[in-house]
C-alpha cells in the first residue's frame, strides 16, 4: 500500500513526511475536541489523574515523540511497513506535545488561558511549514536552484547564506513569523527584511533610536497592522483551539 501510495499520489520518500503531517493535524484536532468537552463538562471524558496528580497529555506525547524518533532512525535504512508506522507515532506524539507548547514554555497550566493561544499559534506554523515541505519548498531556496548550479558548491552556500541572513534581518524587526515561512519561502523573508522594524524590536532599537520620523512610520504602520489583524487572527485561534478563560479581575494593589 505504502509503495502504490508514493508512486501514483505522493512524491517518491515523502509517504512518511504526509502521514506525520496527517497523524499530526488529526491528533491535534481530536485533543482539541476532547478538552473542550472535558472543560464544558460533556461527554465521557475527565482529565487524567494518577495517585492525584494531574498527568498532562504532553507526558505520554514525549514518549510517542522518543519511540517514533528513535524507531525512525533505527529503521531508515529499510523499506515497508516501518518507515510509515513510525512516522504515524511520531507524528501522533508531536500533535499531543506541541498542544501544550505554552505549558511547557511557560511551566505552569496555561492551556485554558491568553498565553495558551502559543500552543494553537505554534501547531498552526508547524503544519503549514511540514505542507510547505511535502509540497516541494526546500529551505533557504535551494530548490530554486538549477542542476547546475547546485553542484557548483560555492553557489549553494552563498543561496544559503544570503536567504539566512535575510530570514535573520526578519527576526530582528520583530516579524518572528515571517522569518520563518521565509526559511522555506526566502522571499517571504526578503519582503519582511526591506520593510519597516516593529516598535520594540532589536533592530528598531538599534538604528531607529535617533530616527523619530522612522519610529514614527514604525509605530504608526504597526497599528494599523494590528488593528486589521490581531482580532481577525485571535478570533481563528479561538475558533481551532477554543477561547482563553476571561482573566479573573485584580482589586487594587494586588498582583
Amino acid at each position: 500500500m505504502g509503495h502504490w501510495l508514493e508512486r501514483n499520489i505522493v512524491e517518491p520518500g515523502k509517504l512518511p513526511l504526509l502521514l506525520a503531517l496527517g497523524a499530526f493535524v488529526l491528533t491535534f484536532a481530536v485533543t482539541r475536541v476532547i478538552t473542550r468537552l472535558i472543560r464544558a463538562g460533556r461527554g465521557p471524558f475527565g482529565n487524567v489523574k494518577a495517585g492525584g496528580l494531574h498527568i498532562h497529555h504532553v507526558v505520554p506525547g514525549v514518549v510517542l515523540v522518543v519511540v517514533g524518533g528513535f524507531g525512525a532512525v533505527a529503521g531508515s535504512g529499510h523499506h515497508g511497513f516501518g518507515a510509515p508506522a513510525f512516522a504515524v507515532v511520531f507524528g501522533i506524539g508531536a500533535g499531543l506535545v506541541l498542544d501544550e507548547f505554552a505549558l511547557i514554555l511557560h511551566l505552569d497550566d496555561v492551556y485554558w488561558t491568553e498565553a495558551g493561544r502559543q500552543s494553537v499559534e505554534v501547531v498552526v506554523l508547524t503544519a503549514a511549514l511540514v505542507g510547505l515541505v511535502l509540497a516541494g519548498f526546500t529551505p533557504f531556496g535551494v530548490n530554486d536552484m538549477s542542476a547546475d548550479e547546485l553542484q557548483d558548491r560555492g553557489t549553494v552556500i552563498a543561496t544559503v547564506a544570503v536567504n539566512f541572513l535575510f530570514a535573520l534581518i526578519a527576526l530582528s524587526k520583530g516579524k518572528a513569523r515571517l522569518a520563518i515561512f521565509g526559511v522555506i519561502v526566502p522571499v517571504i523573508a526578503l519582503v519582511a527584511a526591506v520593510r519597516l522594524a516593529r516598535p520594540g524590536s532589536p533592530w528598531a532599537r538599534r538604528f531607529y533610536r535617533r530616527r523619530p520620523r522612522a519610529r514614527a512610520r514604525a509605530s504608526l504602520r504597526a497599528y494599523h497592522h494590528d488593528r486589521r489583524w490581531a482580532g481577525r487572527s485571535r478570533a481563528f485561534q479561538d475558533w481551532i483551539g477554543g477561547k482563553p478563560d476571561p482573566e479573573a479581575a485584580r482589586l487594587p494593589g494586588r498582583r
